[in-house]
């Protein structure tokens, strides 16, 4: 049984935790996030940590959540996340022009994403990609969605992929 719940989350001395009904806010040095729990989970803030409870186990799973998305706001408002990806293949490329993402992943066409407040991307080459930002879900979102773009295919390795990501490759045809 999971007690992540359960855990005693200590806050950094540049962080504050505010909670209103069943909204929490998270402020820190990069920014400030808030969320909405369930309500039979209350918050409460003593000195530097941040105790969450239930009212009875009937909420244990969303106790744990509570805790695990609190934790990651934290995180997000004093280190960021960030999600590398990378394009394998002839001509497979990232350009960033303004607040769109060209990404030419060998169609016809290139294709153009809008990138999302919150976010920030940086191309340190042509073949490789940073998403980084605050919030851990809008970052793996958005990184999820660039992949989608052309997933990485088994025969050649083609596509975009995440940084550490191991693709398992097949045996492709073989001559008689």
């Amino acid at each position: 049984m999971s007690r992540v719940g359960n855990r005693i989350l200590s806050l950094p001395e540049n962080v504050t935790v505010t909670t209103d009904g069943n909204i929490v806010t998270v402020k820190g040095p990069k920014g400030e996030l808030s969320t909405e729990i369930n309500k039979n989970i209350t918050v409460n803030v003593e000195g530097n940590e941040v105790k969450i409870e239930r009212k009875s186990d009937e909420y244990k799973n969303f106790h744990g959540t509570a805790n695990a998305n609190i934790n990651n706001m934290i995180i997000g408002v004093t280190e960021g996340f960030e999600k590398k990806l990378e394009s394998v293949g002839v001509g497979y490329r990232f350009e960033l022009k303004g607040n769109e993402l060209v990404v030419k992943a060998g169609y016809s066409h290139p294709v153009v994403v809008s990138i999302p407040a919150g976010i920030t991307l940086e191309s340190p080459s042509n073949t490789e990609l940073t998403v980084k930002g605050i919030d851990k879900q809008l970052v793996g979102e958005f990184a999820a969605n660039v992949r989608k773009i052309r997933k990485p295919e088994p025969y050649k390795g083609k596509g975009i992929r995440y940084k550490d990501e191991h693709i398992i490759r097949k045996v492709g045809k073989k001559a008689a």
